[in-house]
């Protein structure tokens, strides 16, 4: 895992398409704002445990590749200048 340390309004770059920006650091929480192309899918962690739960379940059961489509919505793709 590759741990890096940001501050308010810097960046983060994953390749040449994905730009993560430290929005707000406050009382144990970060505001991080996604940059990211359409077919690129973004989720937090907890939303996508739950697709990979109902992709398993619509298939019948435990086996097969469940894609981490927008089956719970967490998609939402917003200015990151923008409030929230």
């Amino acid at each position: 895992m590759l741990v890096l340390t940001r501050k308010l309004g810097e960046n983060i770059r994953i390749g040449d398409s994905v730009k993560i920006t430290v929005l707000e650091v406050r009382s144990g929480q970060v505001k991080l704002g996604i940059e990211a192309p359409p077919e690129v899918k973004v989720h937090r962690e907890e939303i996508y445990a739950r697709i990979q739960e109902e992709n398993r379940r619509a298939q019948g059961g435990p086996g097969g590749t469940p894609d981490a489509g927008d089956a719970a919505g967490d998609q939402t793709r917003r200015d990151p200048r923008g409030s929230s």
